[in-house]
């Protein structure tokens, strides 16, 4: 598939966005960057203490984009609180933004993917409306210089299923195909394995190692977890500022490392040779740190 290089900003600023565009859309950004910064948040939107201290925890990185792992806007996703939950917040990575926290970016840099709250409007008309985000807005691609990213609704109110043989996960497979570069990571809310409360999600666990994808990072669980299963490597990232932190059970074969002491976010640094994650915990400590290097 060839890929065009496309503006956020000529996307968002388009008054007769289609409602429905096609899902396999993807937006291109600074495709010529030889580096990129990103930062990770997920299960974040409660306008609280623990909420503000991670967001300045992520202004502080400068981060080029910012990508969430669901549960955006608690509790149930209403219009009403959206603006107070996400925007509050990161409102300078967000275009267009119309709330009431000061200006937006000038192009999109917030991505987020779709948790079990965010899906309790039970027509997301909050959500699509709130944001401007490529495809049919649930589940869609973002290329930025050398990384990938596929955002995925794990939610078994998807319309087009949730399953490796659904019409979302045929929509990733192919992407993950077409995708040059060298880093490509995948985002959703459910995990395919975490040690924690909720535990695995049997349904997502795709061949996503088969498929071509760097790393699956995943929220829903409010801890933050390292696996590598299969040759793959699964992170949950549910730190970003909800009130309550869960436990952390008997670890799954392959988990590496876990952490459930305190809020944070990862930050992603990656390039032509290598990609970095981390976790950073509000108060500044470095939780995990691990580098991938590229092959060949």
């Amino acid at each position: 598939m060839k890929r065009s290089s496309v503006w956020i900003l000529v996307l968002a600023g388009c008054p007769s966005r289609p409602t429905e565009p096609p899902p396999d859309q993807r937006v291109t950004v600074v495709q010529s960057a030889q580096s990129v910064q990103l930062a990770v948040i997920g299960d974040f939107g409660a306008a609280g203490e623990a909420e503000a201290d991670v967001a300045a925890l992520v202004h502080s990185w400068t981060p080029d984009f910012v990508v969430t792992t669901g549960d955006n806007n608690y509790p149930d996703g209403a219009a009403e609180t959206i603006d107070a939950n996400i925007g509050q917040y990161y409102h300078d990575y967000i275009a267009p933004y119309s709330g009431s926290y000061g200006a937006g970016a000038k192009h999109n840099r917030f991505f987020p993917a779709l948790g079990n709250h965010d899906w309790r409007a039970s027509d997301l008309k909050p959500h699509s409306d709130y944001f401007a985000l490529p495809g049919n807005e649930r589940y869609y691609a973002v290329s930025w210089g050398p990384v990938d990213v596929f955002v995925v609704d794990s939610d078994a109110h998807e319309p087009d299923g949730v399953d490796a043989a659904s019409k979302q996960a045929q929509w990733l497979k192919a992407e993950l195909a077409a995708a040059d570069g060298p880093w490509k990571l995948v985002f959703m809310h459910h995990p395919p394995f975490s040690s924690g409360d909720h535990g695995s999600e049997e349904a997502l666990q795709w061949p996503y190692h088969e498929w071509g994808a760097t790393a699956v990072i995943a929220g829903h669980d409010h801890h933050y977890e390292r696996l590598e299963i299969d040759g793959q490597l699964y992170l949950v990232n549910g730190l970003g500022g909800y009130p309550k932190r869960y436990e952390i059970h008997a670890p799954l074969p392959g988990s590496a490392v876990r952490f459930n002491e305190d809020w944070g976010a990862m930050r992603i640094y990656a390039d032509l040779q290598g990609i970095r994650f981390e976790f950073v915990a509000r108060s500044g400590k470095v939780v995990d740190s691990f580098e991938r290097k590229r092959e060949g």
